[in-house]
C-alpha cells in the first residue's frame, strides 16, 4: 500500500495483542509488521477510517499501528483497480484522475470514482497540484496500517485478504523485474542499487513478533520529510516477507508386532 516519508506501508504482522497465545495469531497491503544514520523523524499522520479508533501521535514518534479489521474497508482496498491506482501513486507521486486513467488504461470516470472511494476510507487525499484550471490532484496517504492476524479473520475476510495479497505480490514482482531491466541503462551508483538477502532463523513466535517490530522501527529511522531529503535521494521500495518453513513430515511409524511374536522373539534370542 501507500508509503510516504515517516510511516510504514500496510502490513500483515504477527498479532501483538496480549491474548496472542490463546488463539490470536502481518504484509503487506499492505499497506504487514516487523523493521543508523538518520535521526528519528516526526511522521505524517493519516486520517483514520471510521472502523478504527483515532489516536493522538506522540511528538517525535511514529503514529501507532492502525488495524484494518472492517470488512468494508478491506473490500474497498482490495479492489484490483484501486490497488493499481495506489501502486501508481506510491511509486510516481501525486496525480490527477486523468493521469491515472492514461497510465492504467482506464477512463477518467472510473478513476475519479475509485479515488473518491479510497479517500472515503482514508487511503488517499486531495493535494495542491500544478494550479492549472480545476485539476484535482491526489496523493496516497501514509500510515502504519495492519491487517488482523489470520486466526482472527472470518472466512470472507480471508478470501478478501488472499485476493489482496495475490495482487500485491504480483505487482511487487513486476516492479522488481522492471527495475532489473532498467538497471541496464542506469548510470553511476544506482546501477548497483539492488541489495538482496535470504536468511533462515530459528525463532519462537514472540521472537518473530519482536523481529517484525524492529524492522518497522528501522524503516522509520531512515524516513524523513521531503524538506530534509537530499537532492540525490531516490524513492526506494522496501518489502518484508517472513514465513515458517514447512513442518517436517512425521517419521513413518514402525510396524506393530503382536505381543505373542515379541515374546517368541525374545525366547529365541541368544543369551
Amino acid at each position: 500500500m501507500a508509503q510516504a516519508p515517516g510511516t510504514t506501508d500496510t502490513a500483515q504482522a504477527p498479532d501483538t495483542a496480549p491474548d496472542a497465545d490463546s488463539g490470536s495469531a502481518t504484509d503487506t497491503a499492505s499497506d504487514r509488521v516487523p523493521m543508523a544514520p538518520a535521526p528519528a523523524r516526526v511522521p505524517a499522520s493519516a486520517p483514520v477510517p471510521a472502523s478504527a479508533p483515532a489516536s493522538s501521535p506522540v511528538p517525535g514518534r511514529p503514529p501507532p499501528p492502525e488495524e484494518l479489521s472492517d470488512l468494508r474497508v478491506l473490500k474497498a482496498l482490495a479492489q484490483p483497480r484501486r490497488q493499481q491506482m495506489l501502486h501508481h501513486l506510491t511509486v510516481h507521486g501525486p496525480a490527477t484522475s486523468a493521469t491515472l486513467a492514461r497510465a492504467l488504461g482506464l477512463n477518467t470516470g472510473a478513476t475519479s470514482y475509485h479515488l473518491r472511494e479510497l479517500a472515503r476510507y482514508g487511503f488517499v487525499e486531495e493535494t495542491p497540484g500544478s494550479g492549472h484550471g480545476r485539476e484535482r490532484w491526489w496523493r496516497a496517504l501514509p500510515g502504519d496500517r495492519r491487517f488482523p492476524p489470520r486466526s482472527r479473520q472470518s472466512g470472507e475476510t480471508r478470501h478478501v485478504m488472499d485476493e489482496l495479497n495475490r495482487h500485491s505480490y504480483a505487482a511487487d514482482l513486476d516492479l522488481f523485474e522492471q527495475a532489473q531491466r532498467d538497471a541496464d541503462t542506469e548510470r553511476g551508483e544506482w546501477a548497483d542499487a539492488f541489495p538482496y538477502a535470504r536468511g533462515t532463523l530459528r525463532l519462537t513466535f514472540p521472537e518473530l513478533r519482536e523481529f517484525f517490530e524492529e524492522y518497522i522501527a528501522l524503516l522509520n529511522r531512515y524516513k524523513r520529510p521531503d524538506a530534509d531529503t537530499p537532492d540525490r535521494a531516490r524513492t526506494v521500495l522496501t518489502r518484508f516477507l517472513a514465513f515458517p518453513a514447512p513442518a517436517p513430515a512425521p517419521a513413518p511409524a514402525a510396524a506393530a508386532v503382536p505381543a505373542a511374536s515379541r515374546d517368541n522373539r525374545r525366547e529365541t534370542e541368544p543369551s
